[in-house]
């Protein structure tokens, strides 16, 4: 006789349901040693403790594998019980992460796609999916685990800011998992004392690619964009960007000296949702000796009467002579704006009718030369559209970089006296008068100190001479 006829059937269900459970467990545990037989060393979650443990590795390192097993052994350990699970899109959510996670911990993980892409673990362990997208959606949540996979793809940044919010739990952990891009955000967090940064390099995880690709790969090798995908290395510049961090960085101070101009400048945008452009506003000045500071950077999402009382009482705070406003969209509703706040503060329109390169130039070669200072280090989000920018392909949002260079430009940097004039980077539209003055190039334009026009055609430098 069995020994369990004698039970009742809710009893004999019972056992059999613990049995089954201890059956997954087992799986479950023998997966984990699997996994601790198979991974490279450094794949496994540095010891101590930690707040972030930072993959940054090149593609193909098996990044996201690491994260899922990891994930997987904690919640066997019972050290996660909610969980956070972000990746760039819902699609990644699923395809990539949550596919990461199903593979680590075997069979026992319960995924429901339509509720939130919730995931139930056998020992009532919860995860829960959310696409970067939508960084609000992590509201109200508390976790004590979350895994940011590919943080530098993400398209809102703010998601990261929201995770912080909610990794409130008693020794709450984060593992971000990227291939590495030259962001503030991830040199904060590398510089973090509380991070654990894991590199590493594609060809690390030779044995489990194809033989073929590593092959094709060689052609990116020495390269820029080889060094970043496949080496794994966080670069402080892009090739063909304007801007380099080390300009800003070697130049930055903590506070400016007396300003003999000051300006706020806003390039606005027209949307007010979410999913609308920001309004960049930049507030800089000007020093006797010419240089320039970069004050305070007021951007953000926000409709037309917001911006335009964010203007008004920067001007006010910062004694600014006048404000300087893009109206190539907006139009006439910049002034009116600002107008309806204050009547009395000097406007000026501007129109944005040359390329980038023939606005930014100009003024990334100032910064080139030592002669701009960021005051403080509350400009990450600027900074990054600067080091970002490019004139050979898309670089993304660039409202604060726009109202930067009007800023900049109103305060005439490159009129400043220079050691070395000559060599002012020409070739992105600053011309050298022969009476000295340096200005921006168009056409037969008056000089603005001596009034002598400008060459009709542009072809190479001029050197000022005495006169």
């Amino acid at each position: 006789m069995s020994r369990l006829e004698h039970l009742s059937g809710a009893d004999r269900r019972k056992i059999i349901a613990l049995s089954e459970l201890e059956l997954v467990h087992r799986r479950q545990s023998r997966a984990g040693a699997d996994w601790l037989a198979l991974a490279r060393p450094e794949q496994l979650p540095p010891a101590g403790s930690w707040r972030t443990w930072l993959v940054m590795t090149g593609r193909g390192w098996g990044k996201s594998r690491s994260a899922a097993e990891a994930i997987a052994a904690m919640v066997r350990d019972g050290n996660a019980r909610r969980i956070a699970i972000v990746a760039r899109t819902a699609d990644d959510v699923r395809t990539i992460s949550i596919a990461a996670l199903q593979a680590a911990v075997g069979p026992g993980l319960l995924y429901q796609p339509s509720n939130h892409h919730h995931l139930v673990f056998s020992n009532g362990a919860i995860g829960y999916g959310f696409s970067a997208g939508k960084p609000d959606a992590l509201r109200g949540y508390e976790f004590d685990v979350a895994w940011l996979d590919e943080l530098a793809a993400y398209p809102d940044l703010a998601v990261f800011d929201q995770v912080q919010f909610a990794l409130r739990a008693p020794g709450a952990r984060q593992i971000v998992t990227t291939t590495p891009r030259p962001l503030p955000l991830l040199r904060a967090l590398r510089a973090d004392p509380t991070t654990v940064v894991t590199t590493g390099r594609t060809r690390d995880n030779a044995e489990n690619l194809d033989a073929g690709s590593l092959v094709s790969y060689t052609q990116y090798e020495g390269t820029r964009l080889g060094r970043q995908e496949l080496e794994g290395e966080l670069l402080d510049d892009l090739d063909g960007g304007l801007w380099s961090p080390n300009w800003i960085e070697a130049n930055r101070v903590a506070a400016a000296p007396e300003l003999v101009r000051i300006v706020v400048a806003i390039d606005p945008a027209v949307g007010k949702g979410k999913g609308s452009d920001e309004t960049g506003i930049i507030v800089a000045g000007k020093s006797a000796a010419g240089h320039g500071y970069v004050l305070a950077d007021l951007s953000g999402r926000m409709t037309p009467d917001r911006w335009a009382r964010v203007v008004v009482a920067a001007c006010r705070t910062w004694g600014a002579d006048r404000i300087v406003g893009e109206v190539n969209i907006a139009g006439d509703l910049v002034r009116t704006s600002i107008e309806a706040k204050d009547p009395t503060i000097p406007f000026l329109a501007v129109r944005a009718s040359e390329s980038k390169s023939v606005r930014a130039g100009p003024i990334a070669a100032v910064y080139e030369l030592g002669r701009v200072h960021h005051v403080g280090d509350a400009f990450a989000a600027l900074e990054d559209q600067l080091c970002t920018a490019s004139l050979e392909r898309g670089s993304g949002p660039d409202d604060r970089l726009d109202a930067l260079v009007w800023a900049l430009a109103d305060l005439d940097l490159t009129g400043s006296p220079l050691d070395v004039p000559g060599v002012i980077h020409w070739q992105y539209g600053v011309w050298p008068c022969a009476c000295g003055h340096l200005f921006y190039w168009k056409p037969n334009r008056p000089c603005p100190k001596c009034s002598r026009p400008a060459a009709e055609t542009y072809d190479g430098p001029v050197l000022p001479t005495s006169g």
